[in-house]
Order: structure tokens, then sequence, then C-alpha cells
């Protein structure tokens, strides 16, 4: 806190992930000492709400698999507590989806590699965009210990959830050529073939077609509408199948 308001004594606002409360118990207090009026807020995973829930008083059931692994904290620090109490404006939860969605962000925008406790306060921002426009806010970046693997699928589900890697299933006649035809289609509208799946055995359409289920690689989801658009212009029946659906946090 001391450098964060040293280097931009502007800020109004703070966003910093809770664990055990150590980290925001000393934030919160010198960041009031410094600028009496600034408003801390902090964050917790929906996995592990263990601060917020004994501060209001209920039953917190946390023992769920969270990517925050350096906030999944069962039982909250009794002094920081009382100090969080005091201090703290408010505690927000944030989901898994949303905490993917920060990890990516970070390394895609900032080029910086946060572990998914770490990157909790941009997580929140993005959660809860009304709360946080039109204002100064800092939020601290507290951990990059994150695995190779679990980092490679948060980049990998986030362009997923913006349209730029999509899983199309299209049915055509089971003729020579079928599926040259679909990649040229694809090629021409400048998209990416990465996975092909030719189903026949276990295909709904009727016998004498198939259904080819194609993992494809496009630049945003306009792009992706482009291509099935152009798909079904040559005739062929086009169904994305492509999930998670649900639309990326704002960055």
């Amino acid at each position: 806190a001391l450098e964060f308001l040293r280097d931009f004594p502007d800020r109004d606002m703070l966003v910093v992930p809770i664990g055990g409360g150590g980290l925001i118990s000393g934030i919160a207090v010198a960041a009031k000492h410094l600028k009496p009026d600034i408003r801390i807020f902090g964050v917790q995973t929906e996995a592990y709400p263990a601060m917020k829930a004994a501060i209001e008083g209920v039953e917190a059931k946390p023992g769920q698999v969270t990517i925050a692994e350096g906030i999944a904290v069962k039982k909250p620090g009794q002094l920081t507590r009382k100090v969080v109490e005091a201090l703290v404006e408010d505690i927000l939860l944030v989901d898994e989806s949303t905490l993917e969605d920060a990890v990516n962000a970070l390394m895609e925008v900032e080029k910086v590699v946060v572990e998914g406790a770490g990157a909790a306060g941009l997580a929140a921002v993005m959660r809860y965009p009304d709360l946080f426009r039109g204002r100064r806010v800092g939020i601290p970046l507290c951990g990059g210990n994150i695995d190779p693997r679990t980092l490679a699928f948060c980049v990998m589900r986030g362009m997923v959830r913006d349209g730029r890697i999509s899983r199309l299933r299209i049915t055509t006649l089971d003729l020579p050529g079928g599926l040259a035809k679909i990649t040229a289609i694809v090629a021409k509208a400048g998209g990416n073939v990465m996975e092909v799946y030719h189903q026949r055995q276990f295909a709904t359409a009727p016998v004498k077609y198939t259904e080819i289920e194609i993992v494809v690689e496009t630049k945003d989801r306009a792009h992706k509408e482009a291509l099935i658009a152009a798909l079904g212009e040559a005739g062929l029946e086009v169904v994305d199948t492509t999930s998670p659906t649900r639309a990326p946090a704002p960055v």
C-alpha cells in the first residue's frame, strides 16, 4: 500500500484478495493512514468465502476445487477479521470462470503471468463493472505460482469463450470430397481447422449422410459467425456445439 499510494496517490479504491486476511489487513491499515477516504474491497472465491461468512455470521461450506489456491482458506484469522470488519467496505465473491478470464486477460493484455489468487482483484473488477466504472482502482497482483497446465487451460478456454476457438458439427452427404469441400470453405473464410472428427457409426443423420465435427480457430466471434454463414451458403447444415457459451467478462 505504501508503494502503491506513493506511485499512484490518486487511487480512490483498492481491491485486494483475501485468504486468511493478513495481506488485506496490512494494506488497509497503511492505506487508511495515508488516505482516510480511500475505499477498500476484499475478494474471495465462491468456493472459499470464509472471511465474508465469518463477518456476516453465516456458515460457510468451503472445500471445493478452485484455481485460486492461494486464498483457499477454510478459517480466517481472528485478529485479521477485526481489521477487515473495521476497514474493508465489502468482500466481493468471484466465480471460477471469471478468475480464468482474469488470468487470461493479464497474460494476453499485460503480458504478466499471475496465479488464480493473484488475479482475484482483477476478477472482481471484471465481474462487478458497475461498482468500479469511472473509479481509479488499484489492484495488487500478488502471486505468479500457477501450474503451466492450468495456465494453458485458462488460455484455451478463454479463446473458446470469446469465440476464437469453436466446435462445429456439419452434416453432409457421405461422398468422396465432402471433407475437402468443408476445409476449402473454412480456408477461404480465413479460418484454421485444428481438429476433425468424422462420425459415421454414432451419427444421428440418415445413413447416406455423415456428421463431421471440426474444431476451428477464428479471429473473433464475428469472424466465426461469418464462417458459419459461408458453410450454410454452400448448402451444409451447421450446428455450433461450442461449450461453454458464456461470454467472457469485460476487460
